[in-house]
């Protein structure tokens, strides 16, 4: 269990980093995902100099781009042994200006596609190697803020606004996370999601103009739990507030809208055949 190997996105700065940190100074494998090389090779630094018995390798990918996701997914497959665990931490918070509609490079809403679509493809695209290492546990970084889906708008083409694209795309990580794990029962593979503590004092805090309320560490602890805890090998399909098995929004337990949401997801994050 010492040489567990944990792909953490995000890596390079607030609970990403914290994650990092931890999980090295028990001595483990950690792969660290960024998408800023310079950026990406000073964590891994400063990561291999306070935790030196630990493995650390890093993945460079913009995960805006769906196209870098599936070659991310190729890499990783093709260079690494195993994966114990994967954490979804990457995001889009609500941006400085909540006004501005940004869009992936597919032309899809940013902040759907970065906290939603993209942990769904990477998660899609690393199941042989998770269930290869079996247990192994998916670990999906969600929030207390959630908003309903509005699917004739998905997008958010009308009516924009930052907060309400990131509270969407969150509902949207907690519903692929129970459809995933339903469909993984009996697998050994385990996915939750998790929302780490109140107004982390991250950098997408202060952008968009609120004051932070917690250290990143109070993250890093209940999401680091989930990841290790051998209380929790067996659980699946929840959502935490923090240490707590709690209640998501309730658009997560309708059945339809999750079956809707799902089918709309794999058609998205299918790759463009020649």
């Amino acid at each position: 269990m010492n040489r567990r190997t944990t792909l953490i996105t995000g890596a390079t700065q607030g609970l990403g980093r914290g994650i990092a940190f931890d999980l090295a100074a028990r001595g483990q494998t950690v792969l660290l995902h960024g998408r800023d090389r310079a950026r990406l090779d000073a964590v891994a630094a400063e990561v291999r100099s306070a935790a030196p018995d630990a493995t650390v390798r890093t993945y460079l990918a913009d995960l805006a781009d769906l196209d870098q996701i599936h070659a991310l997914v190729a890499r990783i497959r093709a260079a690494e042994p195993r994966l114990d665990g994967l954490v979804n931490n990457a995001v889009v918070g609500g941006g400085p200006d909540p006004h501005v509609r940004q869009l992936s490079r597919q032309g899809h809403e940013l902040r759907f596609a970065v906290n939603h679509l993209a942990p769904y493809a990477l998660a899609r695209g690393l199941l042989p190697l998770l269930t290869d290492s079996a247990p192994a546990r998916v670990v999906n970084i969600a929030s207390i803020g959630q908003e309903a889906i509005d699917f004739d708008d998905v997008m958010l083409e009308l009516g924009y606004e930052g907060l309400r694209a990131y509270c969407r795309s969150k509902l949207a990580l907690i519903m692929a996370t129970f459809e995933l794990a339903a469909e993984l029962d009996g697998t050994g593979v385990t996915v939750n999601a998790l929302h780490p503590a109140h107004l982390m004092d991250t950098g997408g805090v202060r952008a968009y103009g609120l004051t932070p309320a917690t250290t990143v560490d109070e993250g890093v602890r209940p999401t680091v739990r989930l990841l290790l805890d051998p209380d929790l090998e067996t659980t699946t399909g929840r959502y935490f507030d923090q240490f707590t098995d709690a209640r998501a929004h309730e658009q997560a337990y309708d059945t339809g809208a999750r079956q809707r949401l799902m089918a709309l997801t794999r058609t998205l994050c299918t790759p463009d055949r020649p």
